[in-house]
């Protein structure tokens, strides 16, 4: 997901209020950043391994896993979103509006420590494939403090934000929360880091019909890709975003003078579908299909036939260049096309690309296709083939 509040909060966004006193401190891992050969090595503490869910909805574009929270623990699930920087989750000082979700209870942890401080955040990207509208994602926080577990390994005194209010939009969540994962170590990883970690991460998202998705925390998990892994460095090294430069897109094999801009492409594992601007958005659909329209009942979004689908080619070929130089496309396959009929229309469907003018942005739907590294010591993201 995209929080407009700030870099080094959630993400960075383009519908800002800024979380000032309430962002949380980072801390600079260059004193732990190991040769690139000796990125993997192991160190005092194992790496570790969370089973992930599919949040489905027929998408197969959203992932989440369980954390613990407090003394005793309490178990919270938790999205984790490379397009956040921090841990905020429903709490039983949200009223209804966090109904849906389970709430953590603040008042049986022994170790809980409230800040007494309030901020409100707002998204550009919210969860699954429909469009922001103004501040139809939105969540009030409450700063606090308590241990957070992950794996077995405890994180003492992790700045962390309990919901007090969230927009309806939410409500469909099964999950309760949102853990950051930003190119910028932070709570409970920048602790877990401090106690051996590497500080790297590794994802294996896959479909509900292939199962099996994974997060692992300090390590890779080398039985789940084919070859080798291909590093590009990212592109906005020394902030919490990551993003890799790319100089052309190619669709179905073909590109346009739109499509060989220089861009810088956010990669979230919060945000299901593709984000690009507008001018961008409708050169590659125009490549697809000219039936593929823009539906007016939800802005920045667009459709097609749903009876048309199985027939169009639909190949998203994105350019990147290695950290040696050397040009390599991550694909998105034309099974992405779709990502279902819209509710107001059930027979046209919703194509995977929004517009969204000033934000460049790919997420599941490419993500899913491959294992991913997250190299924060390094800076830089690697991905392989999985052959799932």
């Amino acid at each position: 997901m995209r929080c407009s509040a700030c870099r080094s909060l959630f993400v960075a966004s383009l519908v800002a209020q800024t979380l000032g006193a309430a962002s949380p401190t980072t801390i600079q891992l260059q004193s732990r950043v190991a040769p690139r050969e000796a990125t993997l090595r192991r160190r005092a503490t194992n790496p570790v391994t969370l089973p992930l869910q599919d949040f489905f909805l027929g998408t197969d574009l959203q992932w989440f896993g369980n954390i613990s929270v407090g003394t005793p623990p309490q178990n919270v699930s938790v999205v984790f979103d490379t397009g956040s920087s921090t841990l905020e989750f429903a709490s039983t000082m949200c009223g209804s509006s966090c109904d849906s979700q389970v709430k953590f209870d603040y008042e049986a942890s022994s170790t809980f420590v409230d800040k007494d401080k309030t901020t409100t955040i707002t998204f550009s990207t919210g969860v699954g494939v429909d469009p922001v509208v103004g501040d139809n994602y939105q969540l009030t926080l409450r700063e606090a403090s308590d241990v957070v577990t992950v794996g077995g390994i405890k994180a003492k005194a992790t700045t962390l934000y309990l919901v007090t209010k969230e927009t309806a939009k939410f409500a469909i969540d099964p999950f309760s929360g949102i853990q950051g994962m930003s190119a910028q170590a932070q709570g409970f990883f920048a602790a877990l880091v401090k106690q051996g970690l590497p500080s790297i991460f590794s994802l294996y998202i896959t479909p509900e019909a292939v199962g099996g998705a994974e997060l692992t925390i300090g390590g890779i998990d080398e039985t789940k890709f084919n070859g080798s892994l291909t590093y590009a460095p990212n592109a906005d090294q020394g902030s919490s975003t990551w993003s890799l430069t790319s100089p052309q897109i190619f669709v179905n094999g073909k590109t346009t003078s739109t499509l060989k801009k220089k861009r810088d492409v956010i990669f979230d594992s919060g945000t299901s579908n593709v984000l690009f601007d507008t001018t961008t958005t409708e050169a590659i659909y125009a490549l697809i299909s000219p039936e593929i329209k823009a539906h007016a009942s939800e802005d920045g979004t667009y459709g097609i036939a749903c009876s048309l689908i199985p027939t169009l080619p639909a190949v998203i070929d994105i350019g990147f260049t290695d950290e040696n130089g050397k040009p390599f496309n991550l694909t998105i396959p034309s099974s992405e096309l779709s990502v279902g009929p819209f509710a107001d229309s059930p027979s046209t469907c919703q194509t995977l690309i929004n517009a969204f003018d000033g934000l460049e942005l790919v997420g599941g739907s490419l993500l899913k296709q491959y294992y991913s590294v997250w190299d924060v010591g390094a800076q830089r993201i690697g991905f392989a083939a999985t052959g799932k």
